[in-house]
Formats: structure tokens, sequence, C-alpha cells
């Protein structure tokens, strides 16, 4: 599979070597080229721009902080239909660390609302948000002898993808409905990120498990 990457930070590094060693062909995107590039180089993806990389991917990782993230989308060309039909994931989460509030948008959206809103025709599926990065370099994620679960919230288009690539990465989807529910899923994931800036070590998660994960 083609995957393109918007964004050059912790979150791709983790998941795109990842998804790199599963055989994908991944092209990383960065507002910065020279960081996009050293760090595709690292992992032995391509590097382009935001928009190369909307155009490569039949998936699209969306992994940057909230502050870019309408600088970024735009700049791939999403209002403009680059990743209309395609399948973009949302490992975002949409908090402010300043007291570890949800910042939503009109209506109570979720990051991944918005990122539909502003790329029309996308399949956007929201996942990945619930662990730090050193979770995804973990090669499979497992706890306690089983691997994460990780939950998904999303078009019904999108989620045979990015079912695809949780499993890649040695892991285990778990549906948790439509992209409504995505919001719930950003308020969980602030418990866990102020646990980490409370010191607890970044392997902290929430263990999920399903009766799938269970059987593997």
């Amino acid at each position: 599979m083609k995957i393109g990457v918007l964004g050059a930070g912790r979150m791709t590094e983790a998941l795109a070597a990842g998804w790199v060693r599963a055989g994908h062909d991944v092209l990383v995107g960065g507002r910065t080229p020279d960081k996009a590039a050293d760090l595709a180089k690292r992992i032995g993806a391509r590097a382009g721009t935001l928009r190369e990389a909307a155009e490569f991917g039949d998936a699209v990782l969306v992994a940057v902080l909230l502050a870019g993230l309408d600088e970024t989308l735009r700049a791939a060309g999403a209002p403009e239909g680059t990743l209309a039909g395609k399948t973009v994931i949302d490992c975002g989460n949409a908090v402010d660390v300043s007291d570890f509030s949800q910042v939503t948008y009109d209506g109570g959206g979720s990051m991944a609302e918005e990122i539909a809103r502003l790329a029309p025709g996308a399949h956007v599926v929201k996942a990945f948000n619930q662990a730090h990065a050193d979770v995804w370099r973990m090669r499979p994620p497992v706890f306690d002898g089983h691997p994460l679960a990780v939950p998904i919230a999303g078009a019904d288009e999108g989620k045979p993808v990015a079912r695809t690539l949780i499993t890649d990465l040695g892991a285990a989807p778990l549906d948790a409905g439509d992209l409504t529910q995505a919001r719930h899923l950003e308020a969980m994931a602030i418990v866990v990120i102020r646990l980490l800036h409370s010191g607890a070590g970044p392997l902290s998660v929430f263990a999920f498990r399903s009766a799938a994960a269970e059987e593997r």
C-alpha cells in the first residue's frame, strides 16, 4: 500500500517505520523539508512536500499538532480535494496542556471531525491517539501477553485500511463507532497525556483488549 504522511515528528517516525518494515511504500511530507528528508532516510521511506504526500498515498496519516492542523491540510491541498476518496487516519489529540482540557470545534467536534470538514470526500478514521510514540516503537505492542487493541472511530469506508495498518504493527483493531465517537477517544487520551506530563513512563496506556485480540 502507498501511504502518505503529513508531519515529520515522533508519531510519524514510530508508525511509519513499522509500516515500512511491513512492506508498505511510505512518503513523508513535512512543513520543514530537511526534517522530513532526514526522518524518511532513517526509516527507509521517501520524502516530499505535504502536497506530494497527500497525492501519493492510498492512505494518508495526519500526524501534526493541533496548532499546525489547518496550515498543514491547506498546504497538502486537502480543501481542493487531494484527499477525496482516500482513507485519512488522524492520530492527534486536541488538548490544551496548560490545564488538560479538551479543545473542541463547532458543536463539540473533535480534531478528526475538523479534518473531515477541511478534507471533503476523505474517509477519516481516528486511530493510534491513545498511546505515546514509544508504544508504537514496540515490535509488537504487547501488554500482559496480549496485543494492544487500538480503538478506531470513523467512516466505514476507511476502516478496512485502518484495520490493516493496525494489524501490520502487531496490534488489534477495536471498532468504537462512527466519527462522532472520535471526540470521546480524544477525551480518553487526555487522561494518559496528563499522566505522561506528571512523570509516568511513556509506555503507560489504556491496555484495551477485545475478544478478537484474545483469540490471536
